[in-house]
């Protein structure tokens, strides 16, 4: 039997150059597993059609031939076949209002839906993701915001010749000029009315490692959220403190004299309440990290943010890179996903107004909503590296049996969110967004 799988092109916007599997996997996906792969035409995906031929795929624009799609990101509506099964990042399961459309057509059309993020371990852990990327880029643009801020405010720092991610041409680069600025940084020091100059990561998942990835590169040192008073006894102007809050930092039990579990906290998080909040005098630049959704008490709030400007005027907080990027989520005035090229925009807590850039009163959001397309090759190769094994098991199952009964690999079956028109046991929560 012949088992034909598509590679959607990305058309979400000029900067979506990743794909789900490399040329390398759909040669290894063909000699290994007599999978064929067509791939729909793209003018820039980081991977050359050429490139795609050489590994024995079929370049054409109709996907028909295909019983399974592969993308990266959404989908549009018009685009999805009856029966089909698709395998791309969702974005449906907090109910995203603006993705319900596109989920009610999967329904309608008897399709099988497969979402990436959904693809975990027996401990929840994701095996197929972008994080890491998300993270790096994330820290390099907020890096570069910082600097650029600092600028708009006349102070000059080793930070103002950090360019933009998507200004470099790799990984290797990037790190290479990190740690010139590094070296700058432990050689000729901070400005004193930036020291010490303590940069808060919440969260130490796959994001918030690869924020610290690139952080590391220059002179860092990692100090305890309980110990951040204690750094202003003696600064230094020649290193970067770096601090990762955990939930056991970022949240409370309610009731008094109750003593935080994580496993409560997942369960029942509204028994607990925020303390973040006696963290952000301290920091100049915040990265945002976590998964949030309504249940969760937030990081930063619109009423805390007002109140420290209202109260002081020399603010340390200078950035907010928020990798995670939920509307009006863990960081609240978060008003709009952002783009590569218009990345950051300023939020006054004053008049609770936005404007684009890194000028004006407030506080600078970083908020692009795929970062990991910044480093389109590399976080491509890492992201089908993880993906490339799960296929055969995706494409040669039983699709004609029940859902309790169909033989994909248990870590699929817990990502499969539509099985042929119906929502799965685990995801009959979202027909309250329907």
């Amino acid at each position: 039997m012949v088992f034909t799988i598509g590679i959607r092109k990305e058309d979400k916007n000029r900067w979506e150059r990743r794909t789900p599997l490399t040329p390398k996997h759909v040669k290894e996906l063909k000699e290994k597993h007599g999978i064929q792969t067509i791939v729909q035409p793209s003018q820039i995906r980081a991977f050359t059609e050429e490139e795609y031929k050489k590994a024995g795929a079929t370049i054409q624009e109709n996907l028909s031939p295909c019983s399974h799609v592969f993308a990266v990101k959404e989908i549009p509506v018009d685009f999805f076949e009856p029966g089909k099964t698709y395998v791309f990042f969702s974005h449906t399961i907090k109910g995203q209002k603006h993705n319900m459309p596109m989920l009610k057509r999967i329904l309608e059309l008897g399709c099988t839906l497969i979402d990436y993020e959904r693809i975990v371990d027996e401990h929840g852990r994701r095996l197929v993701f972008f994080g890491r990327y998300a993270g790096l880029a994330g820290m390099i643009d907020t890096l570069w915001a910082f600097g650029q801020r600092l600028k708009w405010e006349g102070t000059n720092t080793p930070f103002d010749e950090i360019k933009q991610t998507i200004h470099y041409k790799d990984l290797d680069e990037i790190k290479k000029h990190l740690s010139m600025v590094g070296e700058h940084i432990k050689k000729e020091g901070l400005p004193k009315e930036l020291t010490p100059l303590i940069i808060g990561l919440a969260g130490y998942g796959n994001v918030s490692r690869g924020a610290q990835e690139i952080l590391d590169v220059l002179p860092t040192k990692e100090v305890k959220p309980e110990e951040i008073g204690r750094i202003y006894e003696n600064p230094s102007k020649n290193i970067v403190y770096k601090v990762v809050f955990k939930e056991e930092h970022m949240v409370e039990p309610i009731e008094k004299n109750a003593k935080f579990e994580l496993l409560d906290y997942y369960n029942h998080p509204e028994h607990y309440r925020s303390v973040f909040e006696k963290y952000i005098p301290h920091l100049s630049m915040l990265m945002n990290c976590i998964y949030w959704d309504t249940r969760y008490p937030r990081l930063v709030t619109k009423t805390f943010i007002k109140s420290m400007f209202k109260g002081d005027k020399s603010v340390r907080l200078r950035v907010i890179g928020d990798i995670s990027c939920d509307i009006n989520g863990a960081i609240e005035f978060n008003v709009k996903a952002t783009e590569p090229d218009n990345p950051v925009y300023v939020y006054n807590p004053l008049t609770d107004d936005v404007k684009d850039g890194y000028a004006g009163e407030g506080v600078v959001v970083l908020a692009v909503d795929n970062l990991p397309c910044e480093l389109p090759k590399e976080s491509s190769i890492s992201f089908s590296e993880s993906l490339w094994r799960f296929v055969p098991g995706i494409v040669k199952a039983d699709y004609s049996k029940e859902f309790k009964d169909i033989n994909l690999p248990m870590e699929i079956k817990k990502a499969v969110i539509v099985y042929k028109g119906k929502l799965t046991p685990d995801y009959h929560y979202m027909n309250k967004y329907l």
